[in-house]
């Protein structure tokens, strides 16, 4: 069972055809590096892939990479993101692409998340998106004004299909800038016309003008292309759903009369203090701040699975020191199963098939493998189980278990102390300075209610 946005609910999952679950995940614009509340929507999509597997389906599984056509805006309004980041960082945006896609290719392989069985880039299919304005504008679904070819959405039956775009907050001065050539507030733009004014990096020509493609455009282009007119699953995070998500199921619509996706899947935000991480908010963390700062990014993710995919998960300090105290006492308990298994305890692998399968209940599905480590089977019995389930959870187990006994330096010792100290006083800014140094002397500190102990990082 999946719970599929499109209908509020959840539905009974089988792939359309050939046993092989077709599945387009929104992937990072790549003008900045990604913050932990972007990596959050990938650990989803990992377990989603690794659930559907499980299953005995194969899977194509594309994501896509925005390197051009991302407004500031989300809308249709504002610079051009790679071409804003371009011009602040004084680089090429070409090579910013290139290096903030690497460093977020980095960031899954240490999370454990899966690549794509393909990576699509908008910049390598623009004769694609080009094809798919010239079916729609064939169609009859669009106007031109003097900075683009727009959709009009009044042409599509039920938009917004997801009936979460919020319609009513994108009235002229609102959602949106005001544009008196729009015919509707919510119409958007499938080609954006470069400006006379302005001197872009990515731009192409076309049958309307050199420009460059629309956000949504993208999505619903290289989907068509890779899965066919109508996916099985589309992922993307919550905000996905109130305007890019909508937008991209009515190109879908005007061009091959389907939804794009029959399951269209959606993962809550990271908060702090109540409000959405986020770039535009100024309160990002990175995966690179949390390794300087000593935690194991495995134990992120731990952290992420903590929480179902579809609730709202509040980041703090305290969070992610309990996390990594979980997790490395989940190592810890591993490590000391004797015995390799080739049969492990069935029930709870059925118990924790169910949860993961039920809308992938990441927190059931935690709980019912601490219930075996705690368990009085053998263990070769449990060992065997909780591998099993580590290929859906990929936590690591086996390989952190392995991991050679260190000695750890007296001077390291001392800063440990000396942190233990800044804490008991509350000085928290030389704690946190404490524990930077120890990190940078490749350690990383465990806080557990019988204090803290010391890991190699």
């Amino acid at each position: 069972m999946l719970f599929n946005t499109l209908h509020r609910a959840k539905e009974e999952f089988q792939p359309m055809r050939e046993n092989t679950v077709r599945m387009y995940s929104c992937g990072p614009t790549v003008y900045s590096e990604p913050h932990i509340g972007n990596l959050r929507a990938y650990i989803f999509v990992d377990l989603l892939r690794k659930t559907l597997l499980a299953q005995g389906w194969k899977m194509q599984h594309v994501m896509n990479l925005t390197d051009v056509g991302h407004l500031v805006s989300d809308a249709d309004d504002g610079e051009d993101k790679m071409e804003k980041a371009a011009r602040e960082t004084g680089k090429n945006a070409w090579e910013l692409a290139e290096h903030f896609t690497g460093v977020f290719k980095e960031n899954l392989a240490d999370l454990h998340i899966a690549a794509p069985d393909i990576w699509a880039k908008a910049t390598d299919h623009i004769e694609e998106q080009i094809a798919l304005v010239t079916r729609i504008e064939e169609q009859g679904f669009t106007y031109q004004t003097s900075d683009g070819i727009y959709l009009d959405t009044s042409r599509i039956a039920d938009y917004p299909a997801l009936g979460v775009a919020n319609v009513a907050g994108m009235e002229e001065g609102a959602r949106v800038e005001k544009n008196p050539e729009k015919k509707h507030p919510s119409d958007f733009a499938l080609w954006k016309f470069s400006q006379k004014n302005e001197q872009r990096q990515m731009e192409w020509n076309s049958p309307w003008g050199k420009g460059f493609p629309g956000w949504h455009l993208e999505c619903t282009a290289m989907s068509a292309k890779y899965l066919g007119n109508l996916a099985d699953i589309h992922t993307g995070g919550v905000d996905h759903a109130s305007l890019h998500h909508p937008n991209e199921i009515a190109q879908s619509q005007a061009a091959y009369g389907t939804q794009e996706a029959r399951f269209w899947m959606h993962n809550e935000f990271l908060v702090v203090d109540s409000g959405r991480m986020g770039k535009s908010e100024g309160n990002t963390l990175t995966l690179e701040t949390l390794k300087e700062k000593g935690y194991d990014p495995l134990a992120y993710r731990y952290f992420v699975l903590s929480a179902h995919y579809r609730q709202k998960l509040t980041f703090s300090w305290e969070g992610m020191d309990g996390a990594q105290a979980a997790y490395h006492k989940l190592i810890t308990t591993f490590s000391r199963l004797n015995g390799e298994g080739k049969t492990g305890c069935a029930e709870f692998e059925q118990r924790f098939k169910d949860a993961m399968n039920d809308d992938l209940n990441t927190p059931q599905a935690l709980a019912v493998l601490w219930e075996l480590l705690k368990s009085d089977h053998p263990d070769s019995a449990k060992r065997h189980s909780a591998l099993v389930m580590d290929e859906l959870l990929s936590l690591g187990l086996a390989a952190r278990a392995q991991q050679p006994t260190v000695v750890i330096p007296q001077e390291v010792h001392e800063l440990l102390k000396k942190r233990e100290d800044a804490r008991v006083a509350k000085d928290f800014a030389k704690s946190d300075a404490l524990r930077d140094a120890i990190s940078k002397a490749g350690f990383i500190i465990e806080d557990t209610p019988d204090g803290p102990r010391l890991l190699r990082g």
